[in-house]
């Protein structure tokens, strides 16, 4: 790859990490670039070294949240525990199947999230434990763990938004807390992910890494944003976040 191509992955790769750490949909700028910068590679190779790129991304953002969040173990672990199986069952998925018969439905859950979010501005901006039950905990682990994860392996771009959404509407949980609890789920979705993949030998192990360094300089810089500015920031990052997936989507399907 060409020095001049790499270093414009890196950049890439650092607003990724950024965009990825407040609130998810980093390879919604990742994932595109390197389809770009190499086009002739298969699809689950770049998928496998999107995957190598963000998890040390995803993973630095879950660290420095853990240390200012208070989270929910008995809620994040096991929810965590089932994405390495479901993120790994989608990406089998990927080296087989195509993820163009799903973009439509993605497209209409998109718009119904961006139409929640915006109507419901009260909604993430401070928690409320009413809605933390025992039914709802289970429909959100269920929810997290093995639909959103398999999502990730076989598509990717959006899990972040699309966990958020799940932390915050089922259990009430605010942005920022929602965030948190995301980064640690999607850091597994990350990783069964990827130890498909590598298995498959679809993984640039270089590139990848390369751009995991950058992913962690961005992730870091954006937790921190996320922390300091609190719930309305990440609310209005949800919202631009969200509206670019339904751009890119649309890009992909009607042009």
């Amino acid at each position: 790859m060409d020095p001049e191509i790499l270093g414009l992955l890196m950049l890439v790769a650092l607003g990724a990490g950024w965009v990825d750490a407040v609130v998810g949909g980093g390879g919604l700028v990742l994932l595109p670039a390197l389809l770009v910068a190499s086009p002739t590679s298969p699809l689950a190779t770049l998928l496998g070294t999107n995957k190598l790129g963000s998890v040390f991304g995803t993973a630095s953002a879950a660290v420095a949240y853990a240390r200012r969040i208070k989270l929910e173990p008995r809620l994040v672990w096991p929810t965590a525990g089932l994405a390495l199986v479901g993120s790994g069952l989608g990406a089998l998925l990927a080296t087989a199947l195509t993820a163009d018969v799903l973009k439509p439905v993605i497209m209409v859950v998109l718009a119904g999230v961006a139409l929640m979010v915006y109507f419901r501005p009260g909604m993430g901006t401070t928690p409320d434990p009413r809605l933390r039950t025992r039914n709802r905990a289970l429909a959100a682990v269920t929810l997290a763990g093995l639909v959103i994860s398999c999502y990730d392996g076989l598509i990717g771009p959006g899990t972040g938004v699309f966990l958020i959404i799940a932390f915050t509407a089922l259990l009430g949980m605010d942005f920022v807390a929602a965030s948190a609890s995301a980064k640690i789920v999607n850091t597994a979705t990350n990783l069964g992910a990827l130890v498909v993949f590598a298995l498959g030998g679809h993984v640039l192990w270089g590139l990848g890494l390369a751009l995991g360094v950058c992913t962690v300089t961005g992730a870091q810089i954006g937790s921190r944003m996320a922390l300091k500015r609190g719930s309305g920031f990440v609310r209005a990052v949800l919202l631009i976040v969200v509206l670019a997936l339904l751009a890119r989507l649309g890009w992909d399907l009607f042009v």
